[in-house]
């Protein structure tokens, strides 16, 4: 099975089904909004391996078929968010907020 297009391939060896994984990546005003956005781009982390990715809507391919740890952090390296994903079916979201109290990572 081919990644779909617009879709961060997972890149580690698996031979198992995989799923899509939608992360919604947000800094709020609160946090320095669009200054802080433009220059701060956040990373984003599947099973350790790091993707420079953008703000908004980001897509990512994982294993469905055992627990995936999926990370979220900024450039500068504060404001870290990390969950682990439990095995299953279907495409799942994530949601990743920055905002004067820290930062979260959430079911969306």
């Amino acid at each position: 099975m081919s990644t779909p297009p617009g879709v961060i391939p997972y890149v580690e060896f698996h031979q198992g089904p995989k799923r899509v994984l939608t992360v919604h990546l947000e800094i709020t005003a609160a946090f320095g909004g669009g200054m802080a956005r433009a220059r701060i781009a956040p990373g984003l982390f599947v099973d350790g391996r790091q993707y420079l990715v953008y703000w908004g809507q980001v897509h990512v391919e994982v294993p469905a078929d055992r627990s995936v740890h999926v990370g979220v952090g900024m450039q500068d390296g504060l404001q870290g968010a990390s969950t682990l994903l439990p095995p299953g079916e279907g495409p799942l979201g994530l949601r990743y907020e920055v905002n004067h109290s820290g930062a979260s990572l959430v079911p969306a």
